[in-house]
């Protein structure tokens, strides 16, 4: 079990550890509940120093990363970020990611923890094609998510760049809590604002004490993965093993706005022909109408009680006192209104199929 360079400071803070992709990470502080509230209303900082860091260099570096990826990264400019996925050749996704363009001619790519070596493995593969210059910088460096809708005024007095100025995936490399040339992303997985700050681990604490000490007026805390997955799931984004894996598509995970066929990438032929005649099954967000917690794993079943797909994805919203979730349903079942039934144990609980974030900002 790997540690990142804040383990010990969690630990002294109470938090309760627990192995998380292959790391020993902080799942909670002091509740789920508080620590969701918290992001929502104020700011909070997770240690995400788990995800993987890919830097791809070299005059191919961008032709290489169009292979590998659906989205178009021909439109990225030095300072922006973009959504994206990695398909596979049979149909499926091996990771979805994040793609930064740091210079012309190098980019990052930041990947979900459990596949670090699965995705590193894929696009290797590809680049005997293209020969950049790959590295795998991982294991050096940290990531803090600095979240919430008083992250930008709670941070200010860091750096001596506007953040206020720094739009949705857009990034700055920049001096931030007394380090130099640290990236500050307006990104986040919450849905309620803020920035990621990725350093090297010898700098990390360093950035988590100044960050609390500037924060500390604003009510900062310390936040865990299980708040993170609350936050997450009210916004409908997409979980890796969860909602999308090696046999979803991205067209049946909705991630269509993804996928572009301005250029050549893998399985993109295969993939505009589903995108033509439409899949047969799509992920669908859902809001019970009754008392009930969906559950990843639970059957989705019609009125007569048929199997119509499975639950990736559910909670009970901490925001909005209702059981949501997120599941694949037969297309016929995935319109907006559409009535739905959720098998929790031996009771069918009725349920509807709504539009995406669950929950919208006040």
């Amino acid at each position: 079990m790997k540690n990142t360079a804040l383990t010990t400071t969690h630990e002294l803070l109470g938090a309760k550890m627990v192995p998380f992709a292959g790391y020993n990470m902080p799942v909670s502080y002091e509740g789920v509940n508080a620590e969701h509230e918290t992001v929502r209303n104020g700011v909070g900082v997770f240690d995400v120093s788990h995800m993987g860091e890919f830097l791809i260099s070299g005059p191919n570096a961008l032709d290489l990363i169009q292979r590998v990826t659906s989205n178009d990264a021909s439109k990225l400019t030095i300072g922006r970020a973009q959504y994206s996925c990695l398909p596979n050749e049979t149909g499926g996704i091996v990771d979805d990611l994040i793609v930064y363009r740091i210079k012309d001619d190098q980019y990052l790519l930041v990947v979900n923890a459990s596949n670090i070596d699965k995705d590193w493995a894929h696009i290797a593969a590809y680049n005997k094609e293209f020969n950049a210059d790959i590295r795998n910088i991982s294991e050096g460096y940290s990531l803090l998510a600095i979240q919430g809708p008083k992250a930008v005024e709670a941070m200010q007095s860091l750096t001596s760049i506007d953040l206020s100025t720094i739009k949705f995936y857009h990034f700055e490399v920049a001096d931030f809590a007394g380090i130099d040339h640290v990236i500050i992303s307006a990104t986040g997985y919450t849905g309620s604002g803020g920035f990621e700050i990725y350093c090297k681990n010898e700098e990390v604490k360093q950035i988590w004490d100044k960050v609390f000490e500037a924060g500390a007026e604003f009510g900062i805390k310390p936040i865990g993965l299980a708040a993170r997955d609350t936050l997450r799931l009210e916004m409908g984004y997409c979980l890796y093993g969860n909602d999308i894996d090696d046999t979803t598509s991205p067209f049946e995970a909705g991630l269509g706005w993804i996928t572009k066929f301005t250029k050549d990438f893998v399985n993109s032929e295969a993939l505009e022909k589903e995108k033509k005649h439409g899949p047969e099954r799509k992920l669908v967000a859902f809001e019970l109408n009754e008392r009930g917690i969906p559950r990843h794993g639970y059957d989705i079943v019609d009125g007569n009680g048929k199997t119509i797909g499975t639950v990736t994805s559910g909670t009970m919203s901490p925001s909005m006192g209702t059981g949501i979730g997120l599941g694949y349903v037969l297309t016929v079942f995935s319109e907006y209104g559409s009535k739905i039934q959720i098998q929790i144990r031996k009771k069918a609980i009725p349920a509807t199929v709504v539009k995406l974030p669950f929950y919208k900002a006040k």
